[in-house]
Formats: structure tokens, C-alpha cells, sequence
């Protein structure tokens, strides 16, 4: 944190190099100190908008809640906490969790409890139908993901679909959330990768291969 005259020395040195007065150097210095805001999708591999629909709060409120009480406690307790204190599913607690330590340092970047996860996000043309038709149909399929090692999975959980992925075996979560204008957010998760060497070699390619279904279906 920036002590008292260190900030005065800082809002000094700016007035003098840019001529503003001291409270505009003041403000200035200040804006600059602040920490950017946390990425929501980085840290929890979906959008603010999307967590806040699920969970409802943000990622930066969530952050503020747990900083006051889960110091200390294992993901589990986390976890369960967020379930029995804050009415949130099990599903968005665990999401909650696993952001939280990753943004505090506690889990490493793109790991969760059972292995590596990475996830990607595109708005594409289209509604729900015409994407899961994309997703499951095999023949639909390969035109944007030929080759796809992956088979459905029983869905449990309304607005999502789930695959078993063959190379490396690991699983994939799709998510469609409903835009504007006939369109859909689609957020796929790739969990329980082995290492952080095939987190590095996934998410490009579904960066890419999102982007060929987003082209797809605007033809």
C-alpha cells in the first residue's frame, strides 16, 4: 500500500513534469495506483455476466466476501460455506471456489481440484438448438471440429452439454447463454486436463476451432 509520503512525493514529481495542480496530479496518481479489476473468466472460466446470473454476484464480490472469511479454510469448507450461507447451486459454489484461490494465489493458474482446466468463450449467430445441433451432430460436427475424439455425456444441468474428451482423457462442459439479436454465448470448459503443458496446447486450438463453428454458422 502507498504510504502517505510516498504518494506526496509522486503527486509532486507529476505536477511538476505535467504543470496540472496537485489535486488533479493527486487524482491521476491515484487512478494509476489502482489494481485493474479482477477477470472474471480468467479466474473462473466464464464471464462476470454469466456468474452473476448463476451465483449472483460478481467475481469482485465474491472476492470482498471471501476475503473476510475464507482464510483458512480448504476448498471444500470454502465450498460448502457458499452453499449453506449464500443459497448458491454446488456447481457455481465450486466455480466461486476455485476463483477465489486462484486469484489469491492459492491455485495455480488454470488448475482445479482433479487436474487443469481452460476454458474459452464465443458469442456466435443462432440459438440453443442450432449450436447443440453443431455440438452432437457428428456429421455437423466435423465440417468445424473434424477428428473430434469426444462423445456426449448425460446432461444434468439445464443449458449445458457435456462430452467425454479420448486425447489426453479428460471432459468438456459446454455452456449457452441467450444473447441479443438471435445470438448465443457460448462458454466451453475443457477440465481435468493432465498437466499445465496440455492446458498450453488446448486452449489455442479451441480458440481456433470456436472461431470455425462462429463462421459456420454464420454461413
Amino acid at each position: 500500500m502507498t504510504t502517505q509520503k510516498t504518494l506526496k512525493r509522486r503527486v509532486r514529481a507529476r505536477a511538476t513534469r505535467t504543470g496540472e495542480s496537485y489535486t488533479a496530479a493527486r487524482a491521476q496518481v491515484l487512478r494509476k495506483a489502482e489494481p485493474p479489476p479482477p477477470d472474471a473468466t480468467e479466474l473462473t472460466g466464464m464471464t462476470d455476466d454469466a456468474l452473476r446470473r448463476g451465483s449472483g454476484k460478481s467475481i469482485a464480490e465474491w472476492l470482498e466476501i471471501l476475503d473476510a472469511w475464507a482464510i483458512g479454510h480448504t476448498h471444500a469448507e470454502i465450498a460448502r460455506w457458499l452453499v449453506f450461507e449464500h443459497g448458491i447451486g454446488g456447481w457455481w459454489a465450486q466455480s466461486v471456489t476455485v476463483g477465489y484461490e486462484r486469484a489469491r494465489g492459492i491455485r495455480a493458474r488454470h488448475q482445479v481440484a482433479g487436474g487443469y482446466t481452460v476454458s474459452v468463450t464465443r458469442t456466435v449467430g443462432g440459438g440453443a438448438d442450432r449450436i447443440t445441433e453443431a455440438l452432437t451432430d457428428a456429421s455437423l460436427r466435423s465440417v468445424w471440429l473434424p477428428d473430434a475424439p469426444m462423445r456426449r455425456r448425460a446432461t444434468t444441468r439445464g443449458g449445458s452439454l457435456r462430452f467425454d474428451w479420448d486425447d489426453p482423457p479428460s471432459r468438456i462442459v459446454v455452456l449457452l447463454a441467450a444473447k441479443g439479436d438471435a445470438k448465443t454465448q457460448v462458454t466451453l470448459t475443457h477440465e481435468k486436463l493432465p498437466d499445465a503443458s496440455a492446458v498450453e496446447r488446448m486452449k489455442p486450438m479451441w480458440r481456433d476451432r470456436l472461431g470455425a463453428l462462429k463462421e459456420l454458422l454464420a454461413e
